[in-house]
């Protein structure tokens, strides 16, 4: 039996857990590229921040006497993005004090989903950069040979220990050509005096190169940020915001001076920007809700993270940006109110 209405058809927009759980199924890929290209030390690296970030969910839930929340994958996401942000060799137990900061400073504190104002994985890489500036800036080869059953020997430092060097362990696997950097770092501070190494594009884009976990492959984290932005549980202005308004940006000083700036491309594929913009600075709680809005906060973010890219005392900007444009997520939600229907504007008070 057909049964048929008139319209309007009314469909009942997704649940909080439907959309938590497809960005988890999105995230997977780039997990299990991670773990393919920087080997067990990645899977340890995700498994820990992941579990991290449930364990102190579940355990404010508990000392508050409220049902827990794991249930909802939002903490699952949050631990995913945090692994994913940080070096494949960083130690496992900082790594799980960086979940726990992220999940009780910025998510519990605010009162738990729906009211946080920073993205709790950034809030967690930011703490961990404060604090153990070395550990975070300690880059291994990637596709590394022995990577599936060795860890790096960093991973298993021991708590408020100096972290394993990694040098050595590079040398013992005979990766010729590595100098321990990322693309964005050789870029801005160059390699043995020679400044603005550039990285090839397509490797930057494929994901053949050294980094955070989780941020090497542009086109990966492309494919399946946009399955979300198809499904509708993503806002698609936000990334495209971000992007334009980083090429842009880095048009510009490239124009000005090529010898000088890398070019756009480069500043798009390389670093995390395709994994902040599609996952992160997309955050639906911090991020604004109006439709100029969401393009202001995402070109300002996009802006600032060339800026510091290229003036700044690190090489890489994103998660800078990021936090500073959910700072200011409020405002711009504020100030780019559209006008109701029917309404007129308001006029300037006579002076």
């Amino acid at each position: 039996m057909i049964e048929l209405r008139t319209s309007p058809h009314v469909r009942g927009a997704p649940s909080v857990d439907q959309i938590m759980r497809n960005v988890v199924y999105t995230l997977l890929p780039v997990c299990a590229f991670s773990v393919y290209q920087f080997g067990i030390s990645a899977f340890a690296l995700i498994l820990v921040a992941v579990l991290s970030c449930i364990g102190t969910e579940h355990l404010f839930c508990r000392l508050s006497d409220k049902p827990t929340t794991v249930g909802d994958f939002s903490a699952v996401i949050t631990g995913i993005l945090l692994a994913l942000t940080l070096p494949p060799g960083f130690p496992l137990w900082m790594a799980a004090l960086a979940g726990f900061v992220g999940i009780a400073l910025a998510k519990v504190m605010f009162g738990g989903i729906g009211f946080n104002v920073f993205n709790p994985a950034l809030v967690g890489r930011a703490f961990v950069q404060a604090a153990f500036p070395v550990a975070i800036t300690t880059w291994t080869p990637a596709f590394a040979p022995g990577r599936f059953t060795e860890f790096i020997p960093s991973t298993w430092t021991f708590p408020f220990a100096e972290p394993v060097p990694v040098a050595q362990w590079i040398k013992d696997i005979a990766v010729d050509g590595f100098t321990g950097a990322t693309p964005l770092a050789l870029e801005k501070f160059g390699n043995a005096g020679v400044s603005h190494v550039h990285t090839n594009t397509a490797d930057l884009f494929m994901g053949m190169t050294a980094g955070s976990a989780g941020e090497t492959s542009a086109l990966l984290i492309l494919i399946c940020g946009s399955y979300l932005a198809v499904r509708r549980m993503m806002d698609w202005r936000i990334p495209a915001a971000m992007i334009t308004g980083a090429f842009v940006t880095a048009g510009l000083f490239f124009t000005i001076d090529p010898d000088a700036y890398p070019a756009p491309l480069f500043m798009l594929f390389s670093g995390g920007l395709m994994l902040g913009a599609m996952f992160m600075a997309s955050d639906m709680v911090a991020s604004p809700v109006t439709p100029a809005g969401v393009w202001v906060y995402g070109i300002l973010i996009g802006v600032l993270t060339v800026i510091i890219r290229l003036f700044g005392g690190l090489p890489e900007g994103v998660m800078y940006a990021i936090l500073f444009g959910n700072a200011a997520s409020p405002l711009i939600s504020a100030v780019t109110q559209p006008r109701v229907y029917g309404t007129r504007r308001k006029k300037k008070a006579e002076s």
